[in-house]
């Protein structure tokens, strides 16, 4: 029998000079196989035209191109060869066989956990927007919205809920939560959202709408107030019925509201339009039905952005936007029994009016003080 076959009967140092070939070869395709894959990820950083190859993904490509994050690659935002997240590989190859096989929808769409995924994305980039945003009540988990036991008490769940809260979300709301019944005890269907938001980064930010980066304005390039933007172009709603964004500009203010028989005046701040998506009257159109907050009183004809900073909803700074210290009847505005000083106070700052505490008329407007003479 030839030994030279068995390794085993090879002289000691043959054996390992064999073994060190072997190694210098694994390692040799090893870092060839990742030069290639850092090569790949290069290239579709920089010219994305693996996602432009198949014929679904072109819109997105090219609404990319003239989007605000032109200059931000796919691979950020989506994800490139190196992400270590075995699903993100597994969906990749998923979608790759629904190309191939060709059952193919004519716009892709993001699943929910495609677009809960995008918010620590959308993090790295927006830091201040993001601790806003999970400052404020709109950064509630499925669990806050859907398992609280006060409401679903006094209401039954419905497919409407979801129309602000999990608008991302598949199926309807017999998919979500159960028991649908006013008596609980009641639980997630997915447990893995519990502790997700219900209104994630892209429920009003279309990340491909068409418009321009932010650019600071300079000596030799003055931007005149009249010129400045007053909101980015990306502020959309995610329409869950059409299942794509509505642009800002397309979103409807109402065109008439009420409180009683009285027509209430409603500020014409185009911007508010996306918050009466959910914060809107019944089909009364009566102010305060339903989740509208239309100021009325002496705040009427307000926009909501005028007391309400955007991601996080603050108002501490309201009253000190648009007042002095004092107000017309001589007292500190922001020490009046108001929902503004209390939340237990009777007077809510959206409705408020002078003779809810001048029961007896509205005191005259006392002389202001100006360079020390009345």
């Amino acid at each position: 029998m030839n030994t030279y076959l068995h390794p085993q009967k090879l002289p000691h140092n043959r054996f390992r000079r064999v073994l060190r070939y072997l190694t210098y070869f694994v390692a040799l395709l090893a870092l060839s196989f990742v030069i290639l894959l850092a090569a790949a990820s290069r290239y579709e950083r920089t010219h994305g035209g693996a996602c432009a190859s198949c014929h679904e993904i072109w819109q997105p490509y090219s609404d990319w191109h003239t989007s605000a994050h032109r200059s931000v690659p796919c691979t950020d935002c989506h994800g490139d060869v190196f992400t270590l997240n075995a699903g993100f590989h597994i969906n990749n190859m998923r979608r790759v066989f629904t190309h191939l096989s060709g059952d193919v929808a004519e716009r892709p769409r993001l699943r929910v956990q495609d677009v809960l995924q995008m918010v620590p994305r959308c993090q790295k980039c927006h830091e201040q927007e993001f601790a806003d945003w999970q400052a404020s009540a709109h950064s509630a988990s499925y669990s806050d919205i859907f398992l609280n036991t006060d409401h679903n008490h006094r209401q039954l769940l419905m497919d409407d809920c979801l129309r602000c809260h999990g608008m991302h979300f598949q199926g309807g709301i017999r998919n979500l939560v159960t028991p649908l019944a006013t008596s609980g005890p009641w639980q997630l269907k997915l447990a893995a959202l519990n502790a997700q938001p219900v209104i994630p980064c892209l429920t009003c930010h279309e990340i491909h709408h068409v418009g321009a980066p932010m650019e600071k304005a300079t000596p030799q390039h003055p931007t005149s107030s009249s010129a400045q933007e007053i909101n980015r172009p990306s502020v959309s709603l995610f329409d869950r019925r059409e299942l794509q964004h509505v642009s800002l500009a397309d979103l409807p203010l109402p065109a008439k509201m009420f409180d009683g028989a009285r027509e209430v005046h409603i500020s014409p701040d185009h911007r508010q339009a996306l918050c009466y998506q959910c914060h809107a009257p019944t089909a009364t159109l009566q102010v305060r039905s339903g989740d509208d907050r239309t100021p009325t009183g002496v705040h009427e004809g307000l926009s909501c952005l005028s007391c309400h900073d955007t991601h996080n909803q603050q108002t501490r700074a309201s009253c000190a936007t648009c007042h002095p210290k004092l107000s017309n009847c001589g007292i500190a505005v922001e020490t009046m029994d108001t929902t503004f000083k209390s939340t237990k106070s009777l007077h809510n700052i959206h409705s408020v009016k002078c003779t809810d505490c001048h029961s007896h008329g509205i005191p005259k407007k006392k002389p202001s003080v100006i360079s020390g003479q009345f």
